[in-house]
């Protein structure tokens, strides 16, 4: 059995849920896998996810499209590579719960926005809030990671990043509406998250095994669109105990179609990824440019 190791971006949850099935399905074993899956609840997020591909405790991380960027892009570059796409669009939004002072993107300066700390998220939010006719003071705050999403639902912060197919979901049980306002909607053009990434090393002396790896996921991920309930009796067995409360029949029918079928699972669109890139260029937010096809690759795709 050759043993690869998976870091998620979350705890478990509806973008991960192809990964569990193919593991409790036996996908991954009947190729000759064996995956062990870790989360950023094991650390508290000390090590990101794909810093530990970086320091060689991970094979696979998920991430976002900039996130590959910055690897490359730093003072020590690191070959990290998108080999697939979890989701076919954009399910993210900036979220704000919602109140007459705060209808859209523009009405955030001056308001506080939960960060991530990604390194170029705090000033996408910021143009964001730019493209509406503001001009982009927002007070930036870096709570713990895991955290983030009850600092939004106490009324600690007032904005912050999610994805509508999980904490959108989850937001059904909260007693507030909640306003969720979208990139594209605001002229930005945002790429896919979260990719799956790896060591662009390790991408050329494992092909095979990575081939089928995602062979694997694949099968995982079809099979969670068709399957669905067995799927989310799979997935419920995994999930943080506070998760169990999510609607999760209502989170995979929103998610399934983003994962695409037989053709198109994990595909990664060069013309997507280039246009969010160039506009990061653009904005200024990053100087460095990187040719695309050091940045991702669809070769390991069936």
């Amino acid at each position: 059995m050759k043993n690869l190791t998976l870091a998620l971006d979350w705890t478990p949850n509806i973008n991960h849920i192809g990964f569990f099935i193919a593991l409790k399905k036996g996908f991954y074993k009947d190729i000759g896998i064996s995956l062990n899956i870790i989360d950023p609840s094991d650390d508290n997020y000390a090590v990101t996810p794909a810093k530990k591909v970086e320091l060689g405790e991970a094979n696979f991380a998920l991430c976002p499209t900039e996130s590959i960027l910055s690897y490359r892009t730093k003072p020590s570059p690191f070959p990290l590579i998108a080999i697939a796409a979890i989701l076919q669009e954009d399910l993210s939004a900036i979220v704000v719960k919602e109140r007459s002072d705060l209808n859209s993107p523009k009405d955030l300066d001056g308001k506080s926005y939960a960060s991530y700390n990604a390194r170029y998220e705090d000033e996408i939010v910021r143009q964001m809030i730019q493209n509406d006719g503001g001009k982009g003071k927002i007070e930036v705050i870096y709570p713990e990671k895991l955290g983030i999403w009850d600092t939004l639902l106490s009324g600690e912060f007032d904005s912050t990043w999610v994805f509508l197919n999980w904490e959108g979901v989850e937001a059904e049980n909260c007693s507030e509406s909640l306003h969720y306002l979208k990139m594209k909607d605001y002229n930005i053009p945002y790429s896919y998250s979260p990719m799956l990434v790896a060591d662009e090393r390790t991408v050329e002396s494992e092909l095979e095994t990575y081939r089928n790896f995602l062979a694997a996921t694949k099968k995982g991920f079809l099979f969670a669109a068709i399957n669905q309930e067995e799927s989310i009796e799979i997935l419920t067995k995994v999930l943080p105990k506070k998760d169990l409360k999510i609607n999760l029949e209502k989170a995979l029918r929103l998610s399934s179609p983003a994962f695409g079928d037989e053709a198109s699972w994990g595909k990664i669109e060069k013309k997507i990824v280039s246009t969010f890139l160039n506009w990061i260029y653009e904005k200024g937010l990053e100087r460095v440019k990187i040719p695309i096809d050091q940045l991702i690759t669809n070769k390991l795709l069936s």
